[in-house]
C-alpha cells in the first residue's frame, strides 16, 4: 500500500480539484488534540490527509499550536510525506508578495523547544538536522510550482519567531543582516517533529508581505496579509495537485530512516509508558 501524504496549511486548502473527500477524523494523541479534525481522501490515486494548523476559522495562535499532536496524528495515519504550506514575510528585496519560496534551511528563534520534540520522559534521541528539508520533496515542489506559473525562489533560510506580534523594525533589520530570507511563526517545529517521525517534509512558503524593514512600504498588517493569502491559496492548491502524482509510493528516502542511530537510550531502559506514547514512531523497535 502506498504511503499516505500529509498537507498542513490553511483550513480551505483541501478544496482542490480532483480531491475526493472520504472522511473527517478526530485523532486522540498523548500530546492533546491536534489543531482540528483531519480531512482525508484521495487525490491522483493517493491517500491524502489535510490538517489546518490554526484550526478552522483561524482560532489558534502560533505559540498555542500543539505541533506534537499534529505530527503524531499524521504519522499515526500512515503519513510519510508532508507538504507544509505557510505564509511568510520577505526579508529580501527580490522576494515579493505572492512569490513562492522553497526553504532548505531554518534558524530557530522560538522559546518553547521542549514542545518541539517527541523525545524525553526517559528516551533520549538526537536526530540529524543539518539538512532539515527533504531534498526529494523540495525538488517535486519546485517542478510543480514552476509548471503552475509561480515565481519560485529555490532554497533559502526560514527564521522562526514566536509571535504573535509581527517583528519590530530592529528585529527585522537584524534578521536581514544575518542573511535570512523569510520569516514565519510556525514551520520549524513542524520540520523538527517530521524528522523525528521519519516523515519526508518540504515547505511551500507563500510570501504575503515585506515584514517591516522596507520603509517605503506600509508595515505588515493582518489586513494586508489576508489579501495576499487569498491569492496565494489558489496557487498553492494548483501546486499541491501537480506535486501529489510525483511523490513516490514507497517511503524509502533517507528521512524515512532518520531514527537509525539517533536514539541514545538502550532499549532495555525505555519506560514502557513512553514506548506506548510513541508507538507510531517506534514501531520498528517494538
Amino acid at each position: 500500500m502506498a504511503a499516505a501524504i500529509g498537507i498542513i496549511g490553511g483550513s480551505g486548502l483541501y478544496e482542490i480539484d480532483g480531491f475526493e473527500k472520504s472522511e473527517e477524523r478526530q485523532v486522540e494523541t498523548p500530546f492533546g488534540n491536534p489543531s482540528d479534525v483531519l480531512v482525508g481522501g484521495m487525490l491522483a490515486g493517493r491517500e491524502v490527509w489535510f490538517l489546518p494548523r490554526h484550526g478552522r476559522g483561524h482560532r489558534i495562535l502560533p505559540h498555542e499550536i500543539r505541533h506534537q499532536a499534529n505530527l503524531w496524528a499524521l504519522r499515526s495515519l500512515g503519513v510519510r510525506f508532508l507538504i507544509c504550506v505557510t505564509a511568510v514575510g520577505s526579508l529580501k528585496e527580490a522576494y515579493h508578495p505572492r512569490h513562492v519560496v522553497l526553504p532548505d534551511q531554518f534558524f530557530d528563534r522560538t522559546s518553547r523547544r521542549e514542545h518541539h520534540t517527541f523525545f524525553g520522559g526517559g528516551i533520549v534521541g538526537h536526530v540529524s538536522f543539518a539538512e532539515p528539508v527533504s531534498a526529494g520533496m523540495r525538488g517535486i515542489l519546485r517542478e510543480a510550482a514552476v509548471a503552475e506559473g509561480g515565481v519560485v525562489h529555490d532554497g533559502g533560510t526560514y527564521v522562526n519567531m514566536d509571535g504573535p506580534a509581527f517583528s519590530t523594525r530592529a528585529e527585522s533589520e537584524a534578521n536581514r543582516q544575518l542573511g535570512f530570507d523569510v520569516i514565519g511563526m510556525t514551520n520549524l517545529p513542524e520540520a523538527k517533529l517530521a524528522r523525528e517521525a521519519e516523515i519526508a517534509m518540504a515547505t511551500l512558503a507563500m510570501i504575503t508581505d515585506f515584514d517591516c524593514w522596507k520603509v517605503e512600504e506600509e508595515p505588515v498588517t493582518a489586513e494586508a496579509v489576508i489579501a495576499h493569502l487569498h491569492a496565494n491559496v489558489a496557487l498553492a492548491k494548483r501546486i499541491i495537485a501537480a506535486a501529489i502524482p510525483a511523490i513516490p509510493a514507497e517511503a524509502e528516502w533517507p528521512e524515512h530512516r532518520a531514527l537509525d542511530g539517533a536514539i541514545m537510550t538502550p532499549r532495555e531502559f525505555w519506560p514502557e509508558e513512553r514506548v506506548a506514547m510513541l508507538k507510531p514512531l517506534l514501531g520498528r523497535w517494538i
